[in-house]
């Protein structure tokens, strides 16, 4: 049995699609299911519903085998895992993004940064050269700079919409992220006949 850890939400909805159209079906219903776990009709497979950042987690310490995950939360945790494939769906954007109101057009030295990546944040400010003072927050960072928390903020975003609903305005794109199909090299090696095919046949349907 495979043992395949997938981040709930729209991630869980479109891999479970994907899985029904190569012939892997659940009786389950698992966008309303409750269950942590389901298996599928023939015995062959075992989902399990985690949070978004623990996925790479259960894949990297060997608690599943493959794992469907954003690469946002991949670049963010930095897991022993082994990224097989992108499959092209659940497309978003980290950004940096500041008031429009600001007269600044782009970072600065120690600038105030709110976000709930600071590794990625960390990486990108040193890239690009930039002192920067993280801030860590674990939700409503758009408010950082309306309050004066922070100037800018680095957060996940797929329309804008929430940024226009809060007069922020996108200042540079950081990476592009879309949902990735890893495994680690213990499962890659002991199943390797298996994660290759599933990997192949989900390959196909890009």
């Amino acid at each position: 049995m495979l043992t395949i850890a997938v981040a709930k939400g729209y991630l869980m909805s479109e891999a479970v699609a994907r899985f029904s159209e190569i012939g892997i079906q659940f009786e389950d219903d698992l966008s309303v299911s409750r269950k942590l776990f389901t298996i599928d009709t023939t015995g062959q497979y075992r989902i399990l519903q985690v949070r978004p950042w623990d996925v790479p987690v259960y894949v990297a310490r060997g608690a599943a085998d493959l794992g469907v995950s954003g690469f946002d939360v991949l670049e963010e945790k930095h897991d022993a895992v082994i990224r097989l494939l992108d499959l092209g769906y659940g497309g978003c954007r980290l950004i940096m993004a500041g008031e429009k109101t600001r007269t600044f057009t782009g970072p600065f030295h120690d600038i105030r940064v709110a976000t709930k990546y600071p590794n990625a944040t960390s990486a990108y400010f040193q890239k690009i050269g930039i002192k920067a003072h993280i801030i860590k927050l674990y939700g409503a960072i758009e408010l950082a700079p309306i309050t004066g928390l922070s100037d800018v903020i680095v957060d996940l975003t797929a329309t804008g919409k929430t940024l226009e609903e809060n007069h922020l305005t996108i200042m540079d794109t950081i990476f592009h992220s879309t949902a990735q199909l890893i495994t680690n090299a213990s499962s890659f090696c002991l199943k390797d006949t298996q994660i290759r095919t599933l990997t192949r046949q989900l390959s196909g349907l890009r």
